[in-house]
């Protein structure tokens, strides 16, 4: 019996994919359950199982782009493999065939023509080939040259998810009227904080208490203080969100995910730390869900991680804000008319100036640098 194998639906929005490997080739064996192949659509990457056991015949190659609902391989079952299996002898009578070789004189016939070595046609073409060689050699160092440019690159077709990240940002830019406002911020109460407390919460919680969830909690208490953060533009209206959700910008080797974590205002400091360490955990095995992807009002972004010291992030659509985290630097600033050393770190939030004004952003943004530096009132708020 022979079992069709469909790309199977991932999510509403989603109506193609890449299949990027087999994980069973052709002729191979399969049981029911176990991994077929590997789907990367634009927001996710998934595992498909075999619905039967037997034996895997392929129709798509991997890179392929597929549609949902897609015939890509059949299975026959194991009973059917069985009985495939003396079918697939009968071919033995042809190699009968090849007995009939007697004409292996035909061979012989090829040399008898090729025997008469005087005969001139044969050294006649030769001495034209190396007529045409002599005049050729520039187009042959013609033809080279390409070649050996070509091979300085390569070309590879994007990925579903980066050609949604690029599509994404370009219409971000062409869409909202981005700004970003820019301010720094003192780390010295975080980073005092984290090491007071960082051995009793991890032994309570079971995991370290790192800077991410100071941000989201900080961003959290802005968006409440300017409700305009929390709000988006659909056509001709704007639409007031009433929940807390915050969106984490995690890289990774497809590309940039955003996960989200869902009502950070009710959440704790452990809370939002082991989701996190999900998230990550899921981003690096690929196994974030479509789920995980939605439902974000505002996104925070750590540039800080790879080294980053300012930048200006892009909006993540539909959302009205960004905020970017960046690295911690050690500068000279003024405390009380004195030049004092501190862990600086410099905070952009980029908006849509279409539903957010200038002096709103700038609140919001001065909330969030209050909020870490005095990190204490967070964590008894929580």
């Amino acid at each position: 019996m022979q079992t069709e194998v469909k790309v199977p639906a991932v999510g509403e929005s989603i109506s193609t994919g890449v299949l990027s490997s087999w994980h069973k080739k052709s002729g191979e064996t399969v049981q029911a359950g176990e991994v077929l192949f590997s789907l990367d659509t634009d927001k996710i990457s998934t595992e498909v199982n075999a619905p039967e056991a037997g034996v895997v015949t392929t129709l798509v190659n991997e890179g392929d782009e597929v549609q949902i609902g897609q015939i890509v391989a059949t299975i026959e079952t194991e009973v059917a493999a069985a009985t495939a299996k003396p079918a697939a002898q009968p071919p033995a009578p042809e190699e009968a065939t090849p007995q009939e070789q007697p004409q292996q004189p035909a061979k012989r016939a090829k040399k008898e023509p090729s025997e008469p070595p005087p005969y001139q046609p044969e050294p006649a073409q030769a001495k034209q080939a190396p007529q045409k060689t002599s005049p050729s050699t520039p187009e042959e160092n013609q033809q080279k040259a390409p070649q050996e440019k070509s091979g300085r690159v390569t070309r590879k077709r994007l990925s579903p998810l980066r050609r949604k990240i690029a599509a994404q940002l370009v219409s971000a830019q062409q869409t909202a009227a981005i700004l970003t406002t820019f301010n720094e911020c003192d780390m010295s109460g975080v980073m005092r904080l984290r090491k007071e407390l960082q051995e009793e919460f991890q032994k309570k919680h079971g995991v370290k208490l790192g800077f991410m969830s100071f941000f989201i909690k900080a961003a959290v208490d802005a968006l409440r203080a300017v409700p305009a953060l929390n709000s988006r533009m659909e056509g001709e209206e704007l639409i007031q969100n009433h929940f807390y959700s915050i969106g984490v910008a995690v890289g990774t080797e497809r590309g940039l995910i955003v996960p989200v974590l869902r009502d950070c205002d009710q959440k704790s400091f452990a809370d939002i730390e082991r989701e996190l360490i999900g998230f990550a955990t899921k981003a690096r095995e690929g196994k974030v869900s479509l789920e995980d992807l939605q439902g974000g009002v505002f996104t925070v972004s750590n540039g800080g991680v790879y080294g980053s010291l300012l930048s200006t992030p892009i909006l993540n659509p539909p959302q009205s804000g960004i905020l970017g985290m960046h690295k911690i630097q050690e500068r000279p600033i003024a405390v009380q008319g004195q030049v004092v050393i501190r862990p600086m770190m410099y905070l952009a939030l980029s908006y849509d100036h279409r539903v957010i004004d200038g002096q709103e952003a700038v609140t919001a943004l001065i909330r969030i640098k209050n909020c870490i530096e005095n990190p204490a009132r967070l964590l008894l708020e929580a």
